[in-house]
């Protein structure tokens, strides 16, 4: 393929898709904890957390916040996050409650989830393989997306 030629292209990029470039993109540029990426890097290309992740896989470039992406680019991003939420919540959920006992949010959030002290890297990318493949799993026939 000549350089001025356009890529083929294979149809759209989906949820699962998207989780994956964010596994992909973790395991390529690393992993990061307390904010989307480290504050003392200039590099287009950082360690990312997991929401960090997801947003370079939806934007195709680094955001410091999911309000500077674009309406597609945020439909895409908080339908992988949105997958990737459902899949914590039935393997790792943490509920949030009050003083009185009463749980007053029922959904981890993948932003303490990807905090906890005790996580690893590894967790982190091998939960959104496997939140890829369960989208697929929920939304193809036959996992032909794989």
């Amino acid at each position: 393929m000549k350089a001025t030629q356009s890529p083929p292209t294979t149809g759209t990029v989906t949820t699962a898709d998207l989780l994956r470039m964010a596994a992909l993109y973790l395991r390529r540029h690393g992993w990061h904890q307390g904010t989307y990426y480290p504050t003392a890097t200039d590099t287009p290309t950082p360690p990312a957390c997991v929401a960090g992740a997801i947003g370079i896989a939806a934007a195709g470039h680094r955001v410091q916040h999911f309000s500077q992406l674009t309406p597609d680019a945020l439909g895409d991003y908080l339908a992988a996050l949105d997958a990737f939420v459902d899949y914590l919540d039935t393997t790792a959920p943490v509920f949030l409650v009050d003083e009185d006992g009463f749980v007053i949010d029922e959904h981890t959030s993948p932003y303490s989830w990807n905090d906890d002290p005790a996580r690893t890297a590894e967790q982190v990318i091998t939960a959104l393989e496997t939140a890829a493949d369960e989208w697929d799993d929920l939304h193809t026939t036959g996992g032909e997306n794989r």
